[in-house]
């Protein structure tokens, strides 16, 4: 690990995600790292600042991953993020930030990529998305096909109020579940409308209990 700097690291972690996604590092006051998305640029650089309002500031506020939308009144250009603070012996030190772009607003459905060609999928038909085999396999009502969009990018499209991450692989669609049956290690089983079981793993489980409320 010798000679490893700070930004060799994050642009290294940066490649986890999709060129579409800008990577924001903070302090408790003022940015330390950006890299810009082709999509969406802030326009930020090292030593300004963390703005009042932005994604980085929220989460260091409430000391705990924060993900909305924020409007165009902070940087001038409206985008959804994901901010997680992080500590050290205890104490809050800064924050990590993934900004993700927006679609066009008023669109309401995921077309899916089947054998036939393309499938518009409103949103309240959906059952599940899967990643799978460098996929994003989806799941509705009366069709399935593949998206090029990750889990990630999905969880800042997909209307919150209704798609909860349960699993690494999967986000459901909450008014799609049917049951939910406890499993081993304080995990759970969902059984959705369509017959399938999807997975709760242990690191969402807690997560997703507080947000349905059991």
């Amino acid at each position: 690990m010798e000679g490893i700097t700070l930004s060799s690291l994050l642009d290294v972690i940066g490649e986890l995600f999709s060129d579409e996604v800008s990577i924001v590092v903070s302090n408790t006051t003022e940015y330390i790292y950006y890299r810009p998305s082709k999509r969406v640029d802030l326009k930020i650089r090292p030593g300004d600042l963390v703005k009042e309002g932005s994604i980085a500031d929220k989460a260091l506020k409430a000391e705990q991953k924060v993900s909305e939308f924020i409007n165009r009144d902070v940087f001038g250009v409206p985008y959804h993020g994901m901010a997680v603070p992080f500590k050290n012996n205890g104490k809050i030190e800064g924050c990590v930030t993934a900004i993700f772009p927006t679609l066009t607003e008023g669109k309401s459905v995921v077309t899916l990529k089947t054998s036939d060609g393309w499938v518009p999928v409103p949103f309240n038909e959906v059952y599940f998305l899967e990643a799978k085999d460098r996929k994003t396999h989806v799941h509705s009502i009366y069709s399935s096909g593949t998206h090029k969009n990750t889990l990630q990018e999905f969880e800042y499209i997909l209307p919150k109020e209704n798609f909860i991450r349960c699993h690494r692989s999967f986000l459901v669609n909450v008014n799609q579940i049917q049951e939910i049956f406890p499993d081993s290690h304080s995990t759970f089983l969902l059984l959705m409308r369509n017959g399938a079981k999807v997975p709760v793993s242990q690191s969402y489980s807690s997560y997703f209990r507080k947000l349905l409320g059991f």
